[in-house]
């Protein structure tokens, strides 16, 4: 294996590649990056990719090949590497048992691992159809705000994707709160009905770095669920980058219902103020404890702390409809569903004082509601 490649687009899909890979592997081969020298999708190139069974990473880039062949080195030391190197074209090279990298004057001899025992990487499932990566981008993003983080639960660890035609879905929860996102997507047939259940990490490290090209094409097999795999493909460096990873196994909950059909109070509030508010009054709460809301008169008072403590209070401006109510809630989980919305307005539903409140965005006070983002999140017991 011989080749040379422009140094800024080596790093950048080297630096993709080697994000996937485990943190603690589970055989010292997964800590590899596989180097692949050749022919790619009709043409001299390379292909650089990375594999933990669970999840895969694969970018394609274009090179001058001298000589076809593939090697597996350290994945995280080649990214740290690529990332110090000169501007200027990169080398590289098998060379017995090691493969050497140089760039300019430097030079750098990296121990190879026995490519034999890497494992192969999943086909890219059937393409389901395609989506602006943007968009993509920031639906996954408030989508994930509401995604469990606790590993005994792993079905709550995921984000449901519902594929229903032109429209895609997106469902997270953690038992406390909950969030639905919706995005018009150009699906591959237009009668499309499928649903996954996808790791809500991995799904937001791939939106993210996806973005370089303006679509994003969503891959499904066809079973949906537990041993089912999703892939996400885009194009960035003039190359391609694709990932997979396994869907997980299990039955989400079924949550739509949670959202209300009616509210007895509608609360709007200019979102910054608002944040800025939560934040302030939320330095004196308690670990575990609430901030309480209360809305009367055009006015939302903000409390926390307690007599024994110390004790925070603030009143802003709201427009308010309905019946007075006061409750309380986690106040990170109340700040990561406001920093989710991007409208300056915030629309607060409640039905009652003990019930779920829904937030979402308003363009102006008197506008209507936002219905592509919702976030729902469960009031916290007030200390008497």
């Amino acid at each position: 294996m011989k080749f040379r490649v422009e140094r800024d687009v080596l790093a950048d899909a080297v630096a993709w590649t080697a994000r996937a890979l485990p943190l603690r592997p589970s055989a010292p081969v997964l800590a590899g990056l596989l180097i692949e020298a050749g022919s790619i999708d009709g043409a001299d190139g390379l292909q650089l990719s990375t594999f933990d069974y669970e999840t895969s990473a694969r970018a394609t880039l274009n090179a001058d090949v001298s000589a076809e062949g593939r090697a597996l080195v350290s994945g995280r030391l080649l990214a740290d590497i690529c990332r110090s190197l000169p501007n200027k074209p990169v080398d590289m090279a098998v060379d017995g048992a090691k493969v050497t990298l140089t760039c300019g004057s430097a030079r750098f001899s990296l121990q190879t691992m026995p490519v034999e025992d890497y494992p192969t990487l999943p086909s890219m499932p059937e393409s389901r159809g395609k989506v602006k990566s943007e968009l993509f981008a920031h639906a996954v993003g408030q989508a994930v705000t509401a995604a469990g983080r606790d590993d005994m639960l792993p079905v709550l660890t995921g984000v449901r994707i519902e594929m229903d035609g032109s429209a895609i879905s997106m469902l997270a929860t953690d038992r406390f709160r909950l969030s639905q996102r919706e995005l018009e997507w150009d699906p591959a047939a237009p009668d499309l009905s499928a649903a996954a259940l996808v790791p809500a990490k991995v799904l937001a490290d791939t939106a993210k770095s996806l973005t370089g090209g303006s679509e994003i094409s969503i891959a499904l097999s066809s079973s949906g669920t537990g041993e089912g795999i999703i892939g996400f493909e885009g194009s960035a460096g003039g190359g391609v980058r694709r990932t997979t990873t396994r869907l997980l196994d299990g039955e989400f909950p079924r949550v739509r219902s949670l959202f209300p059909s009616e509210h007895l109070t509608l609360a709007r509030v200019d979102r910054a103020v608002l944040i800025d508010a939560v934040k302030r009054v939320a330095l004196v709460a308690e670990r575990n404890t609430a901030v309480q809301m209360s809305f009367a008169d055009s006015v939302l008072t903000l409390d926390a702390g307690s007599g024994e403590e110390a004790m925070a209070s603030e009143s802003i401006e709201a427009s308010v409809t309905g019946d007075d109510l006061t409750t309380g809630f986690n106040p990170q989980f109340l700040l990561d569903g406001l920093t989710a919305l991007e409208s300056p307005i915030v629309e607060l539903a409640f039905t009652t004082a003990s019930k779920p409140v829904v937030l979402s965005g308003v363009d102006s006070l008197d506008g209507e509601s936002d219905a592509d983002f919702r976030y729902l999140l469960m009031p916290r017991r007030l200390l008497s």
